[in-house]
């Protein structure tokens, strides 16, 4: 029995300001099935991604690459970067434990245990502002997310 892999969608971006500047990495969202199917959903979520900076982009810029998106905002002073990555889950340390085989029952691999789903769905693609960015965020309600 073969078990679809589980994709991993991370966006990362720099945060702070000046010398503070730091990269940082965030999953976005785990994905069963095809590379092809994270790589729609990465793009999904890159086209409606809205970076803390610039505070007042003037010019956005998506670029796709080998393994993702490339997300370019020029704002009045800096230009700003993200960068969106597909991965294919080979680990995880916060996991749940397999299930114990009974007596006699030989062990079985199970495949990843997929994150809830939202309590209801984010919002329908026509419910955007008039710059393009969802009025309910994706996130909003997920169980999965700290």
């Amino acid at each position: 029995m073969s078990s679809r892999p589980t994709w991993v969608l991370v966006v990362e971006t720099a945060q702070g300001i000046g010398q503070r500047k730091h990269g940082v990495a965030r999953v976005l969202a785990h994905v069963a099935g095809s590379r092809e199917e994270a790589l729609a959903e990465l793009e999904r979520q890159a086209r409606g991604y809205v970076p803390e900076h610039p505070s007042s982009p003037r010019r956005r810029r998506l670029l796709r690459t080998g393994d993702g998106f490339l997300l370019v905002v020029e704002g009045a002073w800096q230009t700003f970067a993200s960068r969106f990555t597909v991965g294919e889950l080979l680990a995880d340390s916060d996991a749940p434990p397999a299930p114990r085989p009974r007596d006699g029952e030989p062990a079985q691999a199970e495949p990843p245990a997929e994150p809830d789903e939202p309590a209801e769905p984010a919002s329908a693609p026509d419910e955007v502002d008039e710059d393009g960015v969802p009025v309910r965020p994706a996130w909003l309600g997920r169980r999965d997310l700290p």
